[in-house]
């Protein structure tokens, strides 16, 4: 999700406010007695959550911001769209649907005495990003045994590795299972965790009727790397009143609270003549580029930033004398910081544009999504984060509320009158190869989002 995993560097649990209220309907909580200890762990086959990880994962599907004119910006997500669609309807689902975006949509009928509640929606995304190598992708599960951990070699033939120096969490997976790719392509688990835990939700309720849940809207939306933010899904179609998405990091984790987004692109033109004859002739546009990137505040990049500091982000940038482009993201939890920094952007084109006497710099900037907070703080959405956290702790899990340094599908749905949080898929260093998935904490996750979906079997307060 749009650089969206880089999350405060301390937890803040800013929704401490909300809690309490009726407890959970009584149900069969045997599940959440269970240890963080996988199955695979303890000598027995994959579990179902787990065999789907692995499966989405072997399937590359990345988008490309380069040629997002098009949905899906690439071919190879309609791969894992026909997957997905494929699983829904050996699940049982009704209205499965892939439409020609890549979009999947489907429902699941609710449980007996809960038709007349109102439908809950589940989201996740197909693509994976498309900065690091995406095929093939060969998932390992693997029991990490402390210390560093080898992942792989890398495709520049250095050994990829984990280490609790830079993941202190590893401090306690020591004898967990370990989703890892071979060290020469990201995992994928951002999404393919968040999709393998919605299908495994849907079996679980397959085989036991006796789950209670509302009417389910599951949604598996193209291109969430690179801002389309699910803006195609036919809202009325989808006809779910609120809901949450699955892309968010470690167990445990509710957000809430994302960037506003903006993404500005630079366009230059320059003039080509011979080096020998240059003088008072030449207009370099690759030199135009730099000078416009240096006029931007250094330390306000995303190295340089953590917490609720924004930043500008060079995301690629290319050209010759002759032509050049650059391609930033500007990011803020505070939309009059995204202005201003739009400001200071267009104040540079114009200054670049003045030392070289005409126009060589053109800057296009448009607005990608919103922070999320302004749709999920409202009164009538506060139980999408009340009942996030009795589901976790449902199974024991404290809830932490991460401002996110990214957005998700639910900052735009939000916006479109879909209020959706995002729940944790429980991955780890997403969007690179030392991305990773405890399976302990996958299938802990599924067994909050089965308590999760009883706390919807009955009216909400609002």
């Amino acid at each position: 999700m749009l650089n969206k995993h880089n999350h405060l560097g301390a937890a803040n649990d800013s929704c401490a406010g909300f809690g309490g209220g009726d407890s959970l309907r009584s149900i069969d909580w045997h599940h959440a007695t269970i240890t963080m200890e996988s199955k695979a762990s303890k000598g027995a086959s994959m579990s179902d959550v787990v065999d789907r990880l692995v499966r989405y994962c072997e399937v590359p599907s990345p988008s490309n911001a380069l040629t997002s004119e098009n949905v899906p910006s690439t071919p190879y997500q309609f791969d894992m769209a026909r997957v997905v669609k494929a699983e829904l309807e050996a699940l049982g689902a009704l209205d499965v649907q892939m439409d020609e975006h890549s979009y999947v949509t489907a429902h699941w009928p609710a449980s007996e005495g809960c038709e007349e509640l109102p439908c809950l929606a589940l989201l996740c995304h197909v693509d994976t990003v498309w900065q690091t190598c995406n095929a093939p992708v060969r998932p390992l599960v693997r029991r990490y045994e402390g210390g560093d951990f080898t992942i792989g070699v890398g495709n520049d033939g250095r050994e990829v590795r984990l280490s609790p120096a830079t993941n202190p969490e590893l401090s306690h997976m020591v004898g967990w299972d370990l989703v890892t790719a071979d060290g020469t392509t990201l995992l994928g688990g951002d999404d393919k965790a968040g999709i393998a835990l919605c299908l495994s939700l849907l079996q679980r309720l397959a085989e036991d009727p006796s789950l209670p849940h509302p009417r389910l809207a599951l949604g598996f939306a193209p291109d969430e790397e690179i801002g389309h933010g699910a803006s195609l899904l036919d809202l009325e179609q989808f006809s779910a009143t609120w809901g949450y998405t699955l892309d968010g990091g470690p167990l445990g984790e509710l957000c809430y609270e994302t960037f506003n987004a903006a993404e500005a692109n630079i366009r230059a033109f320059g003039i080509s003549v011979h080096t020998g004859n240059a003088k008072g002739l030449m207009v370099n546009a690759a030199e135009a580029i730099m000078r416009f990137h240096q006029l931007l505040p250094a330390q306000e990049r995303p190295e340089f930033t953590e917490g609720r500091e924004g930043f500008f982000y060079l995301e690629r940038m290319e050209g010759s004398c002759e032509e050049a482009r650059a391609d930033y993201i500007i990011r803020d939890h505070d939309q009059a910081k995204v202005e201003a920094r739009k400001d200071l952007m267009r104040r540079a084109v114009q200054l670049v544009n003045l030392q070289f006497g005409h126009e060589v710099l053109s800057i296009d900037i448009h607005d990608q999504y919103h922070n999320l907070a302004d749709i999920i703080c409202l009164p009538e959405n506060a139980h999408l984060i009340d009942n996030a956290r009795k589901a976790y702790a449902a199974v024991g899990i404290d809830m932490t509320c991460v401002p996110m340094r990214g957005g998700t599908d639910g900052s735009q749905l939000s916006f479109r009158g879909l209020p959706c949080a995002n729940l944790s898929a429980c991955y780890h260093n997403a969007h690179g190869v030392r991305e990773f998935v405890p399976v302990p904490e996958l299938e802990r996750m599924l067994e909050v989002l089965v308590a999760l979906v009883a706390l919807y079997a009955r009216k909400q307060m609002l």
